[in-house]
């Protein structure tokens, strides 16, 4: 590659290895039948995608996001989240609405029980194996 165009890239792309991944990116883009930005003067598809970066034609950011998305295989999508539901309604907090009955469960009166991991243990030691039953 012609060492004036990438010098001339450098305050474009910081990252030597990045440029070279965008510029191949851009070259294989231009071999695809992407339509070019500047004038090719007979040069080939990876300096005139280095001329393309230097003169600011191209966005580097944009074929940084095109390159990420041609790689990709699985595109996640956002779906929204479901809202909580409670498995086990309360049943002390029945209301009665237009004839029927509705559920309605008070998240704030759930509470987890904290264990350490030392209770946890003891109480795991003082467990006693069912006994067993040779009945076979």
């Amino acid at each position: 590659m012609a060492r004036v165009t990438v010098e001339d890239c450098i305050d474009k792309v910081e990252n030597r290895f990045e440029l070279v991944l965008l510029a191949s990116h851009r070259a294989r883009m231009i071999s695809n039948g992407s339509p070019l930005t500047i004038d090719r003067d007979n040069d080939k598809n990876p300096v005139v995608a280095l001329r393309e970066v230097a003169d600011e034609t191209v966005s580097p950011e944009d074929l940084k996001e095109d390159l990420i998305h041609s790689l990709q295989k699985y595109v996640e999508v956002d779906e929204p989240e479901a809202d909580a539901v409670p498995m086990v309604p309360n049943t002390s907090s029945q209301q009665q609405q237009g004839g029927t009955e509705v559920n309605a469960v008070d998240d704030s009166a759930v509470e987890f029980d904290r264990m350490s991991e030392e209770d946890l243990l003891r109480g795991l030691e003082g467990l006693v194996p069912p006994e067993r039953k040779d009945d076979i």
